[in-house]
């Protein structure tokens, strides 16, 4: 890849506030006609990056986190919930790595890990954002998740791997790698992620010329784990949530 525009004096340190849009993948079969039409379709919430001294952190914002979206109706109860308040992400440019601090069934996680760096192809487009130019890139990543489903009124969850399909947008004029994911990897800040045509939308929406720089450090609150045993404890965790229920309409 080849980034031209890129010049000393400008931006260094500073704060972008984000809005992200996530669509509600939530599949009902048995349940009559309808239902679908009342589950929740999307969920909204905002998140910040502070950046500086070649480092920076993601928070959510956390008066403008939502509530937990509920939906009750024929005997089927849905609660959907974001990230705790205390999940940040901490990443280190120069030494190439990130802390990820997740909270998740009342307890803390430390998660160690390495920036690693898709294959990006920088299209030649263009377009303003906040006032800023912004060329675009996309790439395209195998992600594997978990897959809610209901059938008869009971949960399913089964493992699902995607194709995604990511368009970014980033500017030369913050020469930062920061973003609300896909950090260190391109020669500027993202100010616009687009994932499967709208499926998840991340869109700046506040630009500040200066952070928080103390803020800026690595978590040390949690029990220590790779991303694979997160994934483990999160199931387990879920499993047990689905069991009580379970157990608590039978008796």
């Amino acid at each position: 890849m080849t980034f031209t525009g890129i010049l000393n004096g400008q931006q260094q340190e500073g704060k972008i506030v984000y809005e992200r849009v996530t669509q509600m993948q939530i599949r009902v079969a048995g349940m009559g006609d309808g239902v679908e039409r009342h589950l929740p379709q999307s969920r909204t919430d905002k998140m910040e990056v502070l950046f500086g001294k070649n480092q920076s952190l993601k928070r959510p914002v956390v008066d403008e986190t939502p509530e937990p979206t509920n939906f009750e109706g024929g005997g089927l109860v849905i609660r959907t919930f974001g990230g705790g308040v205390d999940d940040i992400t901490y990443f280190n440019y120069g030494e190439k790595r990130m802390v990820d601090q997740r909270e998740f069934g009342g307890k803390k996680y430390l998660i160690n890990d390495s920036i690693r760096s898709l294959e990006w192809k920088i299209t030649g487009e263009s377009k303003t954002i906040l006032g800023l130019a912004c060329q675009q890139a996309t790439t395209q990543r195998i992600a594997t998740r978990f897959a809610n489903s209901i059938v008869n009124g009971e949960m399913k969850r089964g493992e699902v791997t995607d194709t995604l399909n990511i368009v970014v947008w980033f500017t030369p004029a913050i020469p930062v790698p920061a973003g609300p994911d896909y950090q260190g990897q391109l020669p500027g800040a993202i100010l616009e992620i687009n994932i499967n045509n709208g499926q998840t939308v991340y869109k700046a929406i506040e630009i500040s010329p200066k952070a928080e720089l103390a803020s800026i450090k690595e978590p040390k609150s949690g029990k220590k784990v790779t991303l694979k045993e997160f994934v483990v404890e999160q199931e387990k965790v879920m499993k047990d949530m689905q069991n009580n229920r379970q157990f608590r309409r039978v008796n």
